[in-house]
Order: C-alpha cells, then sequence, then structure tokens
C-alpha cells in the first residue's frame, strides 16, 4: 500500500518571518496524520524553517537543485549543500523551472541524478502545456520528460524518487484537471514504469500538482492513482494546506 504525500511548494513567496509564522501553523495543525508532508521553502530559508520543523514529522524540500556536484556554478546549490541543511526532497524540472529558466529533459536528468548521489529524493515534474494537450501531445510530452530520467538514472532510480505530474495548463490558473483527467495521466505514467519494472511502479508516489485547493482535493485523492498532490499558492495559507493534508 503506498503512503500518500502534500507536498506545499512556496515559490518565491514570504519574508523570513512570514515562513516561520506559517511553518510553526502546520507544525501545530498538523495533528496525526498518517500520509508524508513537506515543504519545499526558498533555498535562503531552509535552515530557519528546519529549526521550527525540528520537532515536527513536516519534511523539508528544496525547490531545485543543481546539476553540477560543485564547482564554479555562480548562483547555484548542489544536492550536497541540500542534504547538509536538511533537505529530505528536491524538486525537479517544475514547469516554471522549464518554461522560464530554460531547463531541458537533458538537465533536469542531471538535477535529479545528483539528488540522488547525495541521498536527497528527487520530486520529478512532468506535464503538458495548453498548447501540447489540445494537440492530443499529453503521453508523448510525458514519455519525453520521463524516458530521459530513465536513460540518465535507470529505472531502479525510481525506487527511491517521487513524480509529480502537473498539466501546466493548471499551474496558477484557478483551472484544474478534472478528477478523470488527472487519473488518466497517473495511470500512464505508473504503466510506462510498470512496463520496466511492475514492482517499482506499484510502489512509486505519483502526485498530482496543478491548483490543487481543499475543495478539490479529495476527489483527486481518491483516484487510485493519485498518491497526493503537490500543492502551490494552496500551501502559503495554513488553514487551506492542513485541509488538503486531512483530506486523504
Amino acid at each position: 500500500m503506498r503512503r500518500s504525500l502534500i507536498m506545499g511548494n512556496w515559490k518565491m513567496n514570504g519574508s523570513r518571518e512570514d515562513g516561520q509564522k506559517l511553518a510553526q501553523a502546520l507544525a501545530d495543525g498538523l495533528g496525526d496524520v498518517q500520509q508524508e508532508v513537506a515543504v519545499c521553502v526558498p533555498f535562503v530559508y531552509l535552515s530557519d524553517i528546519r529549526g521550527v520543523l525540528a520537532a515536527s514529522p513536516i519534511a523539508l524540500g528544496a525547490q531545485n537543485v543543481a546539476d553540477q556536484a560543485s564547482g564554479a556554478y555562480t548562483g547555484e546549490v548542489s544536492a550536497a549543500m541540500l542534504s547538509e541543511v536538511g533537505c529530505k526532497y528536491a524538486l525537479v524540472g517544475h514547469s516554471e523551472r522549464r518554461s522560464y529558466y530554460g531547463d531541458t529533459n537533458e538537465s533536469v536528468a542531471k538535477r535529479f541524478c545528483q539528488a540522488l548521489s547525495k541521498g536527497v529524493v528527487p520530486v520529478l515534474c512532468v506535464g503538458e502545456t495548453l498548447e501540447e494537450r489540445e494537440q492530443d501531445r499529453t503521453f508523448q510530452v510525458v514519455d519525453e520528460q520521463l524516458d530521459a530520467v530513465i536513460a540518465a538514472a535507470g529505472i531502479e532510480a525510481f525506487e527511491t524518487a517521487v513524480i509529480a505530474y502537473e498539466p501546466v495548463w493548471a499551474i496558477g490558473t484557478g483551472k484544474v484537471a478534472t478528477d478523470e483527467q488527472a487519473q488518466e495521466v497517473h495511470k500512464y505514467i505508473r504503466q510506462r514504469i510498470a512496463d520496466r519494472n511492475p514492482v517499482i511502479a506499484e510502489k512509486v508516489q505519483i502526485l498530482y500538482g496543478g491548483s490543487v485547493k481543499p475543495d478539490n482535493a479529495k476527489g483527486l485523492f481518491a483516484m487510485p492513482d493519485i498518491d497526493g498532490g503537490l500543492v502551490g499558492g494552496a500551501s502559503l495559507d495554513a488553514k487551506g494546506f492542513l485541509q488538503i493534508c486531512h483530506s486523504v
């Protein structure tokens, strides 16, 4: 039985004080939940939030990771650095990184491998744009994004990785895939993994990310191949995020 995972992505929001207050509210309000909960925090606040969450089961995550181990890469943050400050997870290939900062399938695969090499769990984000969906290319795009990582890291890497399906057209737009639309792609992703290793496919967590909110979370999470959510804007509101956590 796969354990559910609810992961908040704070993106580039809030101040140091805001982040500490939010983390404390989550720690205080989480209660006795069976699923895993994590928050992906801006790099500069990771140490602060680690301190707030020290006595909490909430795990710490980063929003990106460098595609190199070390060296003259100004502005980058390595997997070793993330591990040292207590990150359990790191997002790789988020659609905003792909769209705004030129991340390619190949560079995302390198980031994925770097995270794995230092014991940080990579959360591989895959998904199609609205144009690609309207062209019926959803599965082709997901294949290309998955296959680049499988080629670089091997299918066995998904024993210690998470996949997040995020339809780009539903991120920050208020739109959301229907429960059935999301399930269709999640099922497809799991089958793609199963074609190579059915045991890993049964165990790998596949999250839905795309305007997850308290009022749609329960229906999404009831789908058989959706193992939780990668939550953006709603993760900045403690009450709403906790409602999402408790809706599993």
